[in-house]
């Protein structure tokens, strides 16, 4: 008898096709039988041990988020409900250029310095790993949800050539290539850079072309954060396209958004640019959060020269005044290219989370409102900030466009991506609600997306991407993964003043067949391992 049948279901596949009613029957894992309206035709029902009542709800695949942050939460969190009770059974992980394999000694403390903003720094893990393998192996021990990885280029920088503002040596060039390759071949899915984050932009587009070539080689993918989402969003757009277009590899634009003032109603742009593309035979697909405020650190917003060499130096310059003032004119009036070439406005940057706990008193207010309660100028606030925490202050970036939300996520290439932050006090809702918020807000109250739509870009086209052959689709012989919802309630608990506040309307998760939610709780269920790349 098999472990668990599914009954009266309506079944919303994952491909696009309309919903049906359905009986699944669920065992070692898998889907091993889908029988449709098995009650209206009088049809032999089946049984298993355990039969649950799914009238009324939409049983979908799980979703697939492709733009996390979780890589040290997975570890440090079995319970993760962040993400499981979002009905997420599969997150991708080393995002942005950023993450802790490949590393040696030196570039993991390093590393762990630089994004203690989105991870912690990491007191409470045994960082027992280096290779890209053995943080996939380290995984395999039990976490709350599945997990594939993105080799971070910055982090292959750093070890190969180290945070300074240069071109590699050819030698250099030649260690990167083999630490991108071995880490393919240990399973990592795809390269992701930071392009505006040290040191991975401090890579030219020939030194960023070389590396795609390997990465095509093995079939996967490149994920780039690309070098402007402000002043230079469509060039910046543009030249990831023809990056990968030269070296012949897939494309997958991180949250792919058109921000700042002066990309208000230009969404229809990048979207021409990439239908273009995709017209002449590129492979392209993007990832999008349903918001428009942003999310990143403080010290991410730092022009590129003040960063060199990377955080100790970074606050040495924070603290010299001729450095700072330096600093100050090119956020203020220049337009850093941390800031994405547009002049900071400090009452569009709240600070999410603080490092140092005597800070917390910043936590959601803006630059300028902390600055104004001290009676002191934005800059010196921040700057007083930066230096206190030690870098790893995070922040949301109040400059998205609702207009542009909106029609990014109808395109045809279009998949989820929470980009969620889990540090800090008040962090962004989209860590918690992504998921929820576009089935609820986006499908049900507004229809932007039909419900079988917005399934589709949260399960089958990601698992398409990620070539996960039996993942992302209701079928017969697929993993079960699965999320069961109720399509009348489901909704983002979380709001920008309760950012961690559980969805609603999720009773049921499924992770290779395990309830990992039960009755809207979640379990003692370690059901999630590594998902490693599938040999081309």
């Amino acid at each position: 008898m098999e472990d668990l049948v599914i009954r009266d279901a309506d079944v919303v596949d994952g491909t696009g096709a309309p919903a049906y009613r359905a009986d699944v029957v669920v065992d070692a894992g898998r889907i091993v039988s889908i029988v449709q309206e098995a009650a209206a035709a009088g049809c032999q029902r089946p049984t298993a041990t355990r039969e649950l009542d799914a009238e009324g709800l939409v049983l979908a695949p799980g979703f697939i988020d492709m733009h996390a942050h979780s890589d040290l939460a997975l570890l440090r969190d079995p319970d993760h409900s962040a993400k499981a009770a979002q009905g997420v059974t599969l997150e991708v992980v080393g995002q942005d250029g950023l993450s802790y394999a490949p590393v040696d000694d030196r570039t993991l403390e390093e590393v762990r310095r630089a994004i203690t903003g989105w991870n912690g720094y990491g007191d409470d893990i045994d960082f027992d790993w280096r290779s890209v393998g053995e943080y996939l192996d380290r995984l395999d021990q039990g976490i709350a949800v599945n997990a594939a990885y993105l080799i971070p280029q910055g982090t292959v920088r750093a070890l190969a050539v180290g945070w300074e503002d240069r071109a590699a040596t050819p030698q250099e060039l030649d260690r990167m290539r083999h630490l991108v390759a071995e880490g393919l071949e240990q399973g990592a899915v795809g390269l992701s850079s930071g392009l505006t984050y040290t040191p991975g932009m401090y890579a030219r587009d020939a030194e960023l072309t070389e590396l795609c070539r390997v990465v095509a080689r093995y079939g996967g993918y490149y994920c780039p954060h690309h070098r402007s989402y402000g002043a230079g969003a469509l060039e910046a757009y543009a030249e990831m396209v023809e990056l990968t277009r030269e070296a012949g590899c897939a494309l997958h634009l991180a949250h792919a958004t058109m921000n700042f003032g002066v990309n208000k109603g230009r969404a229809p742009e990048l979207l021409a640019l990439l239908d273009e593309a995709l017209a002449a035979g590129s492979d392209i697909s993007l990832d999008t959060y349903p918001y428009t405020p942003g999310s990143t650190t403080l010290a991410a917003l730092l022009p590129s020269w003040a960063s060199e060499g990377g955080p100790e130096e970074i606050l040495a310059r924070l603290t010299d005044e001729a450095i700072a003032e330096r600093i100050r004119h090119h956020l203020e009036v220049v337009g850093s290219d941390g800031c994405h070439g547009v002049p900071v406005e400090w009452d569009t940057i709240e600070i999410s989370g603080v490092s140092e706990p005597s800070l917390g008193d910043h936590v959601g207010r803006t630059v300028l409102e902390s600055a104004d309660l001290r009676g002191e100028t934005p800059w010196t606030t921040a700057r007083r900030l930066l230096v206190e925490d030690r870098l790893g202050t995070t922040i949301l970036q109040r400059v998205g466009h609702e207009e542009n939300v909106r029609a990014i996520m109808r395109h045809r290439t279009h998949t989820g991506g929470s980009d969620g932050i889990l540090q800090g006090a008040k962090p962004h809702p989209r860590a918690y609600g992504t998921f929820p918020r576009y089935l609820g807000h986006y499908v049900r109250e507004l229809g932007v997306l039909s419900l079988e739509e917005c399934v589709a870009h949260l399960t089958s086209r990601p698992a398409a991407r990620l070539r996960l052959p039996d993942r992302g689709v209701v079928r017969e012989g697929h993993r079960a993964d699965l999320v069961l919802f109720d399509p009348a309630t489901v909704a983002a608990g979380s709001t920008f003043q309760q950012p961690r506040a559980l969805p609603v309307g999720i009773p049921y998760v499924l992770v290779d067949g395990r309830f990992v939610i039960e009755d809207g709780r979640r379990t003692d269920v370690l059901a999630g391992r590594s998902v490693r790349r599938t040999p081309v």
